[in-house]
């Protein structure tokens, strides 16, 4: 596939008009030893609705006709979203209550990047994430109960409550963290890509459909952090199987994404290294979605990488400990009424995929699975002091040597979490 085939969203496109003063390829002297860079064919442009983002455009454009799911398809999707969300809302609840510790930062607003991408995925597959990472486990199939008990610190959680918020992890699900630092996870995500190309060109054990894919979800924030720019080199010099997903919520803490950035478009930052570059409505999960099966299925021939922004907005806060007074109330007024979920539900609704009772008894459903999950996580045990020892050191021996000359490891007392250090 051409990598300017996309239909959705912006694309691989020469400068912006309005800013570069036209599209002409740029021109060399005729004794140069430089030979001018392929001119890649601008694609139409259809740019996110009342976008804080992309140049020229603060009013809403005409409406475009929604990509076709079926029924089973957007119930699922609508599941997933409701599931995202009600979690998160139990997450601050029980936060405040006092059964989670640290910093917990929630995906309200953002849910259908996480379903428009991850409900596409096959179980090989690899996604990474960041510190708000919950949903994306969930989106995953990591079970509700499991995330809900490795926030509360719990021996039952998916990191045996090691990990906590930020950390979520699950081998099973090919869920390769959550990750603290911005930009931390994305070195991860491309050696993983990596991988599954060796395993597919050199081993000779991919699937039937193709490479497996990797999907890396971080935020505007990190797109001006060094690792990214080096990871994009390195997926599309090797063609990696990969998909760079900046969930653009447009604040990076409390700086506002178009002061913080030269040019706030990043889609722009996958075609200065040959990937497509491409921009979506991050509250329309239908349109996220066609942009990841596409960008998926690129990835899957080997025909490379993706970048794609997804403007998209959180509802609450940083994180829980945040007031969030630096946005405005206009601002979030006008994200709120965009729901992602309230919009979806329109859609079923109006195109008779579903009647709102099918609707409800999905989000009942849903809230019988979160308030299962509390009470898993609330009645299970706290992991013992010993594994506090574990997954530190490949050899226990790095623990040292104690007062007694010898290894710390082989005191009982140490290995119980009791002995003085």
């Amino acid at each position: 596939m051409a990598a300017a085939s996309f239909t959705a969203a912006k694309f691989l496109a020469p400068a912006v008009a309005a800013r570069s003063g036209g599209d002409r390829a740029p021109s060399f002297p005729a004794s140069s030893a430089m030979r001018p860079l392929r001119r890649i064919r601008p694609a139409q442009r259809l740019l996110a609705v009342s976008s804080d983002v992309l140049a020229g455009n603060k009013a809403a454009p005409a409406a475009a006709a929604q990509p076709a799911v079926s029924r089973e398809e957007a119930l699922e999707l609508y599941e997933d979203m409701v599931l995202g969300r009600n979690f998160e809302d139990m997450c601050a609840q029980m936060y405040y209550r006092g059964k989670m510790f640290g910093f917990v930062h929630l995906y309200n607003g953002q849910e259908a990047v996480s379903t428009g991408f991850i409900k596409l995925l096959n179980q090989p597959d690899c996604v990474v994430s960041t510190y708000r990472d919950h949903v994306h486990a969930l989106s995953k199939g990591v079970p509700a109960r499991s995330v809900m008990a490795e926030l509360f610190g719990k021996a039952t959680g998916c990191c045996r409550g090691q990990g906590g918020s930020m950390h979520m992890f699950s081998e099973p699900h090919n869920v390769l963290g959550g990750f603290a630092f911005i930009g931390e996870g994305i070195p991860v995500a491309t050696g993983a890509a990596f991988a599954a190309k060796y395993r597919h060109e050199v081993l000779k054990q991919s699937s039937p459909d193709g490479l497996d894919v990797t999907i890396a979800f971080f935020g505007d924030g990190t797109a001006n952090n060094g690792q990214f720019f080096e990871c994009l080199n390195m997926a599309q010099l090797w063609k990696l199987p990969i998909i760079f997903v900046v969930e653009n919520n447009l604040w990076a803490i409390g700086m506002s994404h178009l002061r913080a950035t030269s040019d706030p478009e990043i889609w722009k930052k996958g075609p200065a290294f040959g990937m497509p570059g491409v921009h979506v409505d991050g509250m329309d999960v239908l349109k996220v979605r066609e942009v990841a099966k596409e960008a998926i299925d690129r990835a899957r021939r080997g025909e490379g990488p993706t970048l794609v922004e997804a403007e998209t907005y959180r509802f609450r806060g940083h994180s829980l400990a945040d007031p969030d007074e630096l946005r405005r109330p206009d601002e979030k007024s006008h994200y709120a009424a965009r729901d992602p979920i309230t919009q979806l539900k329109k859609y079923i609704i109006e195109q008779n995929l579903a009647s709102e009772a099918e609707l409800k008894s999905i989000e009942k459903r849903i809230h019988d699975v979160v308030e299962e999950a509390v009470e898993f996580a609330d009645a299970s045990p706290l992991p013992p002091r010993s594994q506090l020892l574990e997954n530190v050191f490949a050899d226990p021996k790095g623990f040292g040597i104690g007062p007694d000359g010898k290894y710390r490891c082989e005191d009982p007392k140490f290995t119980q979490g009791t002995a003085q250090v």
